[in-house]
């Protein structure tokens, strides 16, 4: 799992076309836990007993049970994107643009797990060192198999010419080293 490679062809921004309409990556596992849905809950003021009340979504939730936000598995894209690797070799970081399409599809559960899938759908230079990708990502669950959010994410890449050190977050939290 991670970043996908074509056969003799880098993952690198002066050989990204080669990668349109392909895979990029796919990422490990992931855990959603009562535990971080309840502080998604904290930080976004949403405190919607579906998500954040166990007993009561376990009686009142048509699922049976509390789910994620529809927002927080939004925001597992971030990480996972960076799990994959799903920024090209040869840039120096990268901006989110947002979301042509956002669809929540299927509820995620608490106590299962997701992951990612990536698709580059296309590339389009935006003047000197700067690329726009468009990137088709799935997020699916592990219990259930079905797809919980298909998206088209929109992000741009740069190359500082300056030689501005590249980005070298590996996950975690700030302060905690890099695995």
């Amino acid at each position: 799992m991670g970043r996908i490679v074509l056969e003799e062809v880098p993952y690198h921004i002066d050989h990204a076309d080669a990668y349109v309409g392909r895979a990029v990556g796919e990422s490990e596992w992931y855990p959603v836990t009562q535990e971080q849905i309840s502080r998604f809950g904290e930080a976004t003021d949403d405190f919607n007993p579906i998500h954040v009340d166990p007993e009561w979504s376990a009686e009142h939730s048509p699922f049976g049970g509390p789910v994620a936000h529809g927002f927080y598995t939004l925001s597992l894209l971030s990480h996972l994107s960076w799990s994959i690797g799903l920024q090209p070799d040869g840039v120096d970081y990268g901006l989110n643009l947002g979301f042509e399409r956002v669809r929540f599809l299927a509820p995620v559960m608490i106590g299962d797990c997701v992951r990612m899938r990536a698709h580059l759908q296309e590339v389009v230079r935006r003047g000197d060192d700067k690329w726009q990708f468009r990137t088709r990502v799935v997020l699916e669950t592990k219990d259930t198999q079905k797809a919980a959010l298909n998206a088209t994410w929109l992000t741009l890449f740069i190359r500082d010419p300056d030689g501005a050190p590249a980005l070298a977050y590996k996950g975690g939290k700030p302060g905690q080293k890099s695995p």
